[in-house]
Formats: structure tokens, C-alpha cells, sequence
């Protein structure tokens, strides 16, 4: 197992990058909501459930596969040849999630910039932005609303979608129209901070995460001491830890949870594989694995108070309860957060620490999807290894060719498709065959002799069983979860019948690698239909056996042993 493959400089290097990676822009922007949506305090019981019985497991998995493997996500399937479509559907994935998640960090920068002035832009109405119908509010609900969140009108809100987005010149998904020139920029600026992070390995993309991915705590940090100055700060954080027991009966708030726990830490993207192919063969792996999936967690919890002291804030200023002011996603940093900044003392200040803070959760991210998608080619395709910087320039310059749909008038449509079908039941899809493959075709007998290899010890029965029958079915339960979701809409808009085709048909592009290459693998292959199938699923090391008869997965009770 000893090559002359590259290593992180050193260990925070690699600890930082997988931190970086797993905290992103949904610890802020998503999680919060859920907890509060969700019954506030009894929301963490099925969260941290799920961790302990999926995410960690899973995690665990994908940091043990890269370290013993020393591969990116397509070769280390040599391990079971015939699941090797499983890497090149996260691959896939992982380039597919850049074309959108380079957005928004564009976007984040855009609001960086604009937050460089005296009076931030979205205070006030009589912008050329803004339409007739802009209102400053002060505090009274219009008739026709029913959350200040959803609230079109206020200065925030137009300033968003018509001053950033222009989403107000387009009809919708078939009315694109074209890019904005602004954010074309700050998303050239994006690739370019990409490129040199990533274009000479982990030895620059690991000490570039030491800015990136301890920011957001210091500014978390900062703002959370801010935010607890404000007058109605409490009654924000009460209503963030409000707890409902009553919520467990639904089957919405399990599915959440599961969903959020999976997304959360990122198993799936062929990011923890990449970079922990370039630990040293002994780093304790295990250790990692719950010192990182614990962090990712603690920070999503933490953040909720920074976010709801400022909604609580927000909902005393104009009057209105903290439902009225709550929301998810876009919508709460790039408008509500924004307008609660607005309106402090040093409003200039707390804009650009926060932007800066969105901008930094998304780049360590970004860099996780991107090197998974290099490591994974690379590893597969030596020529690219030999020449990793023109590889890298050239899917840096990929992505940003097909950002370009996400940054025109009707963008927002085109990202929102992707966000929900790029990564939704496909990389859930992958991840459950991964898990399948490892533990049943592979055997966590064997793949427990293999981190016994590196650490000096075997993982215990409880990882086991979860790897062989808990996190299999976890993940059917979450991929099953994720079918019954309802038509794609933006606000108001629904998404025509066709565009819902165009989703599922990216969906559908990663998934089918899986069979593909399994069909592709099993016709190369010579010999009688028995050894095709035991040469497809025997380690690569391990074929000269098969020419002997020695075929151990066709007895079935190593595929029902612990």
C-alpha cells in the first residue's frame, strides 16, 4: 500500500479541509429553519439519532475507502470493479453541483462589494431597482400577506431579485435571457480563487482552508455577541429552542432530519474519499471521523443562535412575530439577514464580516466538490494527473461556461432546477449503492481487516452493524423520502411539465452510470457467465484466485457474517 502519492502537509490540513467542506452555506441557512420548523429542541432527538446511526457510519466508511485505498472515487472500486459506475455517478454529481453552487457564492461576493459604501444599497426604496410598489415597512403587515419573509415589496426584497438577480425581466425558465454582467464578473473572480486554491494539489488547497474554514467561526462568533445585544434578541433564541414534542408524530420532522443529516456532512460527493486518499496510510481515520461529523454538527446548532438572536430582532423592530420574520435558504441570508444589518449602527461593518463569512463557508466547499471531481479523473486517467493544472483550469472553466445560465435574467429557475435534481435523489441513489457495495459485496469482514491494516485495530460491532444493515436502510428510507417530493416551483412560479423532464433527465444522467458500467464491465470481460460475475465483483488483486475457483462472495454466509 506504499506509493509516491502526495500527502497533506500536515494533519490541520487535511482536518480543516474536511471541515471546510462539510460546513457550508446550509449550516446557516437551512438548518436553524428546520430546528425551529421542527419543534425546536426535540428536533435534535431524530437529528442526532440519525447521526449516530447513519452519518458518522457513513462518514466513518468514505475517510476509512480513500485512506486504505489511496483513490479517488472511480478507482477505489478496484476493490469491487463492477460498482466502479457508483464513482464516476459522484463525480458526475459533484461537477454538476459546481455549476449552480459557484452562483451563489458569486452572489455573496456581489453583495460584498455593494456593501462598500456609506448606506447599504438595500436600505431604502427609490433605487433605479425598485419598482412603484416598494415599501418600507413600518410595522404593519399588508392585507395580503402572510409573512414579512415572503414579502416581496420591502427595500431587501427588490433589491435581491430585481437589483442582483434581475429576476423581474423573466417570464420564467424558457425567458433566460442574458447574462448580467456583474455577476458574470464576481463569478469569474469565484473560478479564479477555485483554480489557484486547487492547481497544485493538496499541498496549496490545504493551506488556503486555514483562511476559509476558520472565518466563519470567528465571524459567527462575532455576530452571535452582536446579536445578543439587540433589544428582542431573546425572544428569537427562545423560539429557536421552543420545544415541541408533539412534532415527533410526524413523519415530516424524521424526514427532515435525515435529509439534513446526510446533506449536512456530505457523504456521497467523493470529497471525503478524495481527501483522505492523501493521508498517511496509519492516520487515525476513526479519530477524524467523529472529531469532524461532531464539529459539522455543534456548528449548525451554534449557528441557529447567531441567526434567530438577529430574526428575534427583526420581529420586535416591526412588530410581528418571529414566524413572520423566519425563513430558509436565499431568503434569509441574502434578504432577511442583510435588512436586520441595515438597520444597526456600523451597518457597513457587520455587512461586509457577514458576506465575507457566506463567502468563505462556500469556497472550502467548492474546492471539496471540485478536487473530487479531479482526484476521481485524475486517478482514473493518468495524462490528467501529468498534467493536473491544465486539467484543473480546464474544469474550473467548465463550470464557470455553464454558470453563465444561472447568472442571466431567468438564472434563478436554472438554479433552482439544479438545486433540487442535480444532487437530490441521485446522490442519495449513489451513496446507498456505495454503502451496499462495501459492506455486502466487498464485506465489512474484509473492510474491517483493512482499517485493522492501517490503525491497529478492528471497528466494533456497533460499526459494523451499521454499515451492513442500519445505514443501507437509512438511506433506502431517505432516497424513498426524497421521491415524494412535490412539483418544482419558485415562489409562485411553476415550473412547466418539460423543465420537470430536463430535471430528472440530469438526475437520471449520474444515476445511470451504475448500471452502464456494470453492463459495460461484465460484456469485457471473457470466460463463462460464473467468472464474469465473480471477476466483476472480486478485488482487482485477487483475480488470480477466480482462475483457481476460489470465489468467496458466492457463499453466503460471509455475506451474512459480522
Amino acid at each position: 500500500m506504499i506509493d509516491n502519492r502526495e500527502t497533506w502537509g500536515k494533519k490541520i490540513d487535511f482536518l480543516l479541509s474536511v471541515i471546510g467542506f462539510a460546513v457550508d452555506l446550509a449550516n446557516v441557512w437551512r438548518f436553524p429553519y428546520l430546528c425551529y420548523k421542527n419543534g425546536g429542541g426535540a428536533f435534535l432527538i431524530p437529528y442526532i439519532l440519525f447521526l449516530f446511526i447513519a452519518g458518522m457510519p457513513l462518514f466513518y466508511m468514505e475517510l476509512a475507502l480513500g485512506q486504505y485505498n489511496r483513490e479517488g472515487a472511480a478507482t477505489v472500486w478496484k476493490i469491487c470493479p463492477v460498482f466502479k459506475g457508483v464513482g464516476y455517478t459522484v463525480i458526475l454529481i459533484a461537477l454538476y453541483v459546481g455549476f449552480y453552487y459557484n452562483v451563489i457564492i458569486a452572489w455573496s461576493l456581489h453583495y460584498l462589494f455593494s456593501s462598500m459604501t456609506t448606506e447599504l444599497p438595500w436600505l431604502k426604496c427609490g433605487n433605479s431597482w425598485n419598482s412603484v410598489n416598494c415599501t418600507e415597512f413600518n410595522g404593519s403587515l399588508p392585507d395580503n400577506s402572510t409573512s414579512y419573509a415572503k414579502n416581496k415589496n420591502t427595500p431587501a426584497a427588490e433589491y435581491y431579485e430585481r437589483g442582483v438577480l434581475n429576476l423581474h425581466e423573466s417570464s420564467g425558465i424558457e425567458d433566460l435571457g442574458w447574462p448580467r454582467w456583474q455577476l458574470v464578473l464576481c463569478l469569474v473572480v469565484v473560478v479564479f480563487i477555485l483554480y489557484f486554491s486547487l492547481w497544485k494539489g493538496v499541498k496549496s488547497s490545504g493551506k488556503v482552508v486555514y483562511i476559509t474554514a476558520t472565518m466563519p467561526y470567528v465571524v459567527l462568533f462575532v455576530l452571535l455577541i452582536r446579536g445578543i445585544t439587540l433589544d428582542g434578541s431573546m425572544d428569537g433564541i427562545k423560539a429557536y429552542l421552543s420545544i415541541d414534542f408533539k412534532r415527533l408524530k410526524t413523519l415530516e420532522v424524521w424526514t427532515d432530519a435525515a435529509t439534513q443529516i446526510f446533506y449536512s456532512l456530505g457523504a456521497g460527493f467523493g470529497v471525503l474519499i478524495a481527501f483522505s486518499s492523501y493521508n498517511k496510510f496509519d492516520n487515525n481515520c476513526y479519530r477524524d471521523a467523529l472529531l469532524t461529523s461532531t464539529v459539522n454538527c455543534v456548528t449548525s446548532f451554534f449557528s441557529g443562535f447567531a441567526i434567530f438572536s438577529v430574526l428575534g430582532y427583526m420581529a420586535k423592530k416591526h412588530g410581528v412575530k418571529v414566524e413572520n420574520v423566519a425563513t430558509e435558504g436565499a431568503g434569509l441570508v441574502f434578504i432577511i439577514y442583510p435588512e436586520a444589518i441595515s438597520t444597526l449602527p456600523g451597518s457597513t461593518f457587520w455587512a461586509i464580516v457577514f458576506f465575507i463569512m457566506l463567502l468563505t463557508l462556500g469556497i472550502d466547499s467548492a474546492m471539496g466538490g471540485m478536487e473530487a471531481v479531479i482526484t476521481g479523473l485524475s486517478d482514473d486517467f493518468k495524462i490528467l494527473k501529468r498534467n493536473r493544472k491544465l486539467f484543473t483550469f480546464a474544469t474550473a472553466f467548465g463550470t464557470f461556461l455553464f454558470a453563465l445560465l444561472c447568472v442571466t435574467n431567468g438564472g434563478m429557475y436554472v438554479l433552482t432546477l439544479l438545486d433540487r435534481h442535480a444532487a437530490g435523489t441521485s446522490i442519495l441513489f449513489g451513496v446507498l449503492i456505495e454503502a451496499i457495495g462495501v459492506s455486502w459485496f466487498y464485506g465489512v469482514d474484509r473492510f474491517s481487516e483493512d482499517i485493522e491494516r492501517m490503525m491497529g485495530f478492528k471497528p466494533g460491532l456497533y460499526w459494523r452493524l451499521c454499515w451492513k444493515y442500519v445505514s443501507p436502510a437509512f438511506l433506502l428510507f431517505v432516497v424513498i423520502a426524497s421521491l415524494t417530493s412535490s412539483d418544482l416551483s419558485y415562489d409562485n412560479y411553476v415550473f412547466p411539465e418539460w423543465a420537470n423532464q430536463i430535471g430528472w433527465g440530469v438526475a437520471l444522467s449520474s444515476m445511470l452510470m451504475v448500471p452502464s458500467y456494470a453492463m459495460y464491465k461484465f460484456c469485457s470481460l471473457s470466460g463463462t457467465f460464473r467468472e464474469r460475475i465473480a471477476y466483476c465483483i472480486t478485488p482487482e488483486h485477487e483475480h488470480h484466485m477466480v482462475a483457481e475457483g476460489k470465489v468467496r462472495q458466492f457463499k453466503l454466509r460471509h455475506w451474512l457474517a459480522i
